[in-house]
């Protein structure tokens, strides 16, 4: 095989690999190139893929819904079939060991990261289970763990406190590649709270107990200097109090998706505004902020009370990954533009986290000082 064609295929296991664990959606595998190259090649590339999913020791560890490995399998064979007339017996047999599968409850997906570390989620299999959204991963999520990604220095040894952390993706990648000082993970259901616990061990972190002020983990940080101090708090923004915040002090303040309704809007808001005044030094909070613009409406309720509570200034827009200054981020994305860029680039997308800025590009910055 000549290195580019070599490298050609490396490139294509690897799409199959990270799309498979973390369990993206069927349509943005590179099925097209996939065909083309079984056209020129025999079945060992389908062995290669199945080692890289199905058989995959992740995979084989913290398996994906039963329904999608069979969904899959079954699109794997008709690619297969469309090209040979011989049936693969190894893909038939794969897809027998999943039909005989129970469906797990909750599911796994994986996320491999640039350092060579990966990132597992136990997850609902429902996106509403238990009367909440918060036990799946969002879109927004993946687009800020992304981002963080390629900021790492901007929670270097600092105290983050992440609102509505859901299933924990964003906060599991800050903690394994950005060396934060200490992760407060938080949110309000009680469901949540446990299966975001559970995702917390599963990865290889200690909890401790509480989120007082990361000078009482001084004794953590000695022996650990490499390990933030994670937590867990439930808070809820209506009922949450000004001792209870005072004694957070985050120097970074993160939520993904959580403007999806007015109501939630004007929590959220009261909650910058009380945190920023409950902060024991001079300096800004620095807030970022990650979400789909379903609706323009509630993204323009947003940035209007955002202005109201607090002295605005405006940062000049740019796209995350150029060489101006970071500044604090209130970002968006449409529905409608996921589509586009996906559309636009195929199965080109290479970065790690398969759905954030490989497909959304940060749009803008804007910077609120309370």
């Amino acid at each position: 095989m000549a290195p580019e064609e070599r490298e050609e295929t490396s490139s294509l296991l690897q799409s199959f690999e990270r799309r498979f664990l973390a369990a993206r959606a069927l349509r943005s595998f590179p099925w097209q190139s996939l065909e083309e190259k079984l056209r020129h090649s025999g079945s060992e590339l389908l062995l290669d893929i199945l080692q890289k999913t199905v058989k995959h020791p992740l995979c084989v560890k913290h398996p994906p819904s039963v329904k999608y490995a069979r969904c899959f399998l079954s699109e794997l064979i008709r690619k297969h079939e469309a090209v040979h007339q011989e049936p693969s017996d190894e893909l038939y047999e794969a897809l027998a060991e999943v039909l005989t599968a129970e469906e797990p409850t909750p599911c796994h997906r994986t996320y491999l990261l640039p350092s060579g570390d990966s990132v597992t989620l136990s997850e609902s299999t429902a996106i509403i289970s238990h009367g909440t959204t918060g036990l799946v991963t969002w879109s927004a999520a993946l687009y800020l763990a992304e981002w963080a990604l390629e900021n790492t220095a901007a929670f270097t040894h600092r105290t983050v406190l992440e609102l509505g952390s859901g299933a924990g993706l964003t906060g599991l990648v800050i903690c394994k590649t950005c060396r934060p000082r200490a992760y407060i993970f938080s949110d309000c259901h009680s469901h949540v709270l446990e299966q975001l616990r559970g995702n917390i061990l599963l990865n290889g972190f200690l909890l401790e107990p509480d989120a007082t002020a990361p000078a009482q983990h001084a004794e953590h940080n000695a022996h650990n200097s490499e390990s933030p101090v994670v937590t867990v708090e439930q808070l809820d923004w209506d009922a949450v109090t000004a001792p209870q915040l005072a004694a957070l002090q985050p120097d970074i303040l993160l939520a993904a998706d959580v403007l999806y309704c007015p109501e939630v809007i004007l929590s959220l808001v009261r909650v910058l505004q009380r945190l920023s005044a409950c902060r024991k030094d001079e300096q800004s909070l620095d807030a970022y902020i990650a979400f789909t613009i379903r609706n323009p409406e509630t993204c323009r309720l947003f940035t209007t009370e955002l202005a109201a509570a607090s002295t605005e200034r405006w940062d000049r827009a740019r796209l995350v990954g150029n060489t101006q200054e970071t500044v604090t981020a209130i970002t968006g994305f449409s529905t409608q533009e996921m589509e586009e860029q996906r559309a636009a680039l195929g199965s080109h997308g290479k970065r790690c986290l398969i759905t954030a800025r490989n497909y959304f590009p940060m749009k803008s910055t804007r910077r609120w000082q309370f």
